[in-house]
């Protein structure tokens, strides 16, 4: 018997945002899901508006089980994860234990193909996850702000500012042509 999608299958009860007062509460499965699909979409603008050739497809997939090791070590409020050099470095080899566990909840025969996505090489493919990770956490600010939250009114100045750093021009082309939508009520955006 193999545990690993049983494990997976609990990223609905790891709750995010835990150091703030939430509208609504997000959970690492919804926000795993999020994640695929602005950084498929990054890939694909990148390739469509920028002359990029990007496997939308694999960072799709990567970015599915970009925070699957939180299943075991649950989520680190990014305060806390970034408060300083040692706690960051300590932390990221925390994960790579969990994800190391996941693996061997898997027939060994899998193991390596699963390997290839619980553990996304530093590069350009990591660049297209990250910056989609980020910009969740801008769009969650944008909903939360939007249902009168102040709460994240810092937070999405912050992670806007840490955006507006990065080189790939497809994080610009979402950030002007969908992030907005996000702040619109259901009646808006009929």
């Amino acid at each position: 018997m193999y545990h690993f999608f049983a494990y997976l299958s609990r990223m609905k009860l790891i709750k995010r945002w835990s150091l703030m007062r939430n509208s609504t509460e997000e959970n690492l499965q919804e926000h795993s899901m999020q994640v695929v699909m602005i950084a498929h979409a990054l890939a694909e603008i990148q390739n469509c508006f920028f002359g990029g050739n990007v496997n939308a497809a694999r960072i799709a997939m990567l970015a599915m089980y970009h925070d699957a090791g939180e299943v075991i070590v649950g989520d680190l409020p990014t305060p806390v994860k970034y408060f300083n050099p040692e706690i960051h470095t300590s932390y990221s080899k925390i994960e790579d234990i969990a994800k190391e566990k996941l693996l061997s909840y898997l027939p060994p025969e899998l193991q390596e193909d699963y390997r290839l996505l619980l553990f996304v090489p530093q590069g350009e493919e990591a660049l297209y996850i990250k910056a989609a990770d980020k910009i969740c956490a801008y769009l969650k600010c944008l909903e939360e702000m939007g249902s009168g939250n102040r709460e994240f009114s810092k937070a999405g100045e912050s992670i806007l500012q840490e955006l507006q750093k990065y080189s790939l021009p497809a994080i610009g082309y979402f950030l002007e042509h969908f992030a907005p939508s996000f702040s619109l009520t259901l009646d808006e955006l009929n």
